[in-house]
């Protein structure tokens, strides 16, 4: 049989191949402590839940959910970014629920891109921004995001002649998976340079909340008002502990906006009406879930770096996100994938090769900080004992 080329980039991914690993290692014998995915381990609010438990004994609710019937969710959303960024939205036209970020930074490809374009992503970046580069038959220009940087792309260093043929960029801050910050001064240039260059700028912003004490996370629509060339993509699965619940939604450009919808219809409609209302008592209902879950990450990320420093590991402390993005020690440097995968094996701890968020991303490991004090600094127990005989 016969497949597409277009799928052939899509052959390996990070965390397919670390869940790949884990079950070998639990067929093994193996006790897993996963920290390789940023799923949240926090319970959603009750408020929310319970909105959805309701709407189950709804029949009004057991039907297909299109673009019109998400109006109340739309008006929330609208109410929601203005009051938080200090912007205006129409609910109407710059607005549009979605199944996940991913669903957004998945399709959106597809409606800007020709076969041969290209796009330009963070390297290393979220796996789904390629992926939906690489199904639109785009071609990646890798925008290196270095530490000696601060972790922000250098655009001055992309060549004119990718530029000729670029349609997109992606962004994504606070950042997956290095944890850097974006200044609204860095959002500013993006802005410039994609107004000069006519491209489209995408922002994912899952980690919109995820900042730790004083540490301020703009979006990128406080950058570009108008709305000139921008889409930012929001989602329920970080700030309010609604991962599985798979819903997340879209603001920006009309143009962009439309276009996506335009993807939507011929894809699938939106998820089931009860999450939708789970998602407006979650943005209506009362917020103290957002402070308590960013405490829990940011006391998690102190047990965690505290504890690696006491084995000799000096990773970062980070300032937002869920992750900890570590440098490997110096005979891992060029195999990060092979660290990850005998680590699961030898002691039980899954964490997510930094090469699998692209080239620049290689010697580095990321750690997600989804599970317990006590069992985190268990983690660090068994990845100690692991750089022992390893």
């Amino acid at each position: 049989m016969q497949f597409a080329k277009r799928i052939e980039p899509l052959r390996s991914n990070v965390y397919a191949d670390m869940d790949n690993a884990k079950a070998r290692a639990r067929a093994a014998g193996m006790d897993i402590i996963d920290l390789s995915l940023g799923s949240s381990d926090l319970p959603a609010s009750s408020h929310a839940t319970e909105a959805i438990a309701r709407s189950l004994d709804d029949p009004s609710t057991h039907g297909y959910t299109l673009f019109h019937s998400t109006k109340e969710f739309r008006d929330t959303i609208a109410r929601w970014y203005t009051q938080k960024y200090g912007v205006e939205v129409d609910p109407e036209t710059e607005i549009m629920p979605l199944i996940g970020c991913q669903e957004g930074t998945g399709h959106l490809p597809l409606a800007l891109l020709d076969p041969g374009d290209f796009a330009l992503l963070q390297d290393p970046g979220y796996p789904s921004h390629y992926g939906g580069v690489y199904l639109a038959s785009g071609h990646v220009y890798p925008m290196p995001t270095l530490e000696e940087n601060q972790f922000l792309p250098v655009l001055e260093d992309i060549p004119q002649q990718v530029l000729d043929r670029a349609k997109m960029m992606v962004l994504s801050y606070p950042h997956n998976p290095t944890t850097g910050i974006a200044p609204l001064s860095f959002f500013e240039k993006a802005v410039r340079f994609c107004q000069e260059h006519n491209l489209a700028l995408i922002h994912d912003f899952p980690y919109a909340d995820m900042g730790f004490g004083e540490v301020e996370i703009p979006s990128i629509l406080q950058a570009d008002r108008a709305k000139s060339v921008s889409i930012e993509f929001f989602t329920m699965s970080k700030s309010y502990n609604m991962g599985g619940f798979r819903v997340a939604y879209a603001i920006g450009n009309q143009e962009l906006i439309l276009a996506l919808r335009q993807i939507k219809a011929v894809i699938d409609f939106n998820q089931y009406r009860g999450i939708i209302n789970g998602a407006i008592a979650a943005l209506t209902g009362p917020q103290e879930i957002i402070q308590k879950t960013v405490d829990t990450f940011r006391q998690r990320r102190d047990v965690f770096v505290n504890a690696m420093h006491r084995i000799g590991w000096q990773v970062p402390k980070p300032a937002a996100t869920m992750y900890v993005w570590a440098k490997l020690p110096e005979r891992w440097q060029n195999d990060s994938m092979g660290f990850t995968t005998k680590m699961v094996e030898k002691v039980g701890v899954a964490a997510a090769a930094g090469s699998g968020y692209g080239p620049s991303g290689e010697g580095y490991v990321r750690f997600a900080l989804v599970q317990n004090t006590d069992v985190l600094e268990e983690a660090v127990r068994r990845i100690d004992r692991f750089l022992q005989i390893a």
